[in-house]
């Protein structure tokens, strides 16, 4: 595929390796249990958002659809970001086994599912290609339990492939309008793991 937008390797171009991500470290830390508060506090972080999205493409919805692909694609963007001031100009491997660069990765994985999920054919082929060329390991490993996301808006794929596969029917009810309700437990941020995304939602 030959799309003006999608960003390609190049022979030669060394690859990016993002520092380190202070938002992981107090995920770990923290067991309050306020997730939100992470976010606030770090909105940079492309790894907050990927976990709000892969939460948010759980819930098996269309609320839940669309609001994954607004917060994948913030965090595909904030990562943007980031690789660029790490160097990165557009093209050459952003390596999976790089803990930092996961974030980012997940992101653009969960846009990828979110842009299939509402039929945004484009742009689910875009993602899918940037991440196939910047890192197959990436690819892999978060498909290696889903099938490849169709570019479809009743695809039933989650974006938390690197965790246990999620039922082919949700029992969570719909999500409420104005937004998903805070945890209860503080013990499921305790659990997060950048090379596993939790089930269900984080927040």
């Amino acid at each position: 595929m030959n799309d003006a937008r999608t960003l390609l390797l190049a022979e030669g171009i060394g690859e990016t390796r993002l520092p380190d991500d202070p938002a992981l470290a107090e995920i770990v830390a923290r067991s309050d249990g306020r997730f939100l508060d992470i976010v606030a506090q770090f909105p940079a972080s492309p790894l907050v958002w990927a976990l709000l999205a892969e939460g948010s493409l759980t819930a098996q919805t269309p609320q839940g659809d669309i609001t994954a692909y607004a917060f994948a694609r913030t965090g595909y963007h904030r990562g943007l970001d980031a690789l660029r001031r790490a160097g990165w100009r557009g093209r050459g491997p952003i390596p999976w086994e790089h803990e930092p660069n996961q974030g980012f990765l997940r992101a653009l994985w969960a846009l990828a599912v979110a842009a299939g999920r509402i039929g945004e054919t484009s742009e689910h082929d875009r993602c899918l290609q940037f991440l196939t060329e910047a890192s197959p390991d990436a690819h892999a490993h978060l498909s290696s339990r889903e099938a490849e996301p169709a570019a479809s808006p009743t695809t039933s794929v989650t974006g938390a492939a690197t965790g246990p596969a999620a039922p082919a029917a949700s029992t969570r009810r719909p999500a409420r309008r104005y937004g998903p309700k805070p945890p209860r437990r503080a013990s499921r941020l305790r659990r997060i793991d950048p090379a596993r995304p939790p089930r269900g939602r984080v927040w």
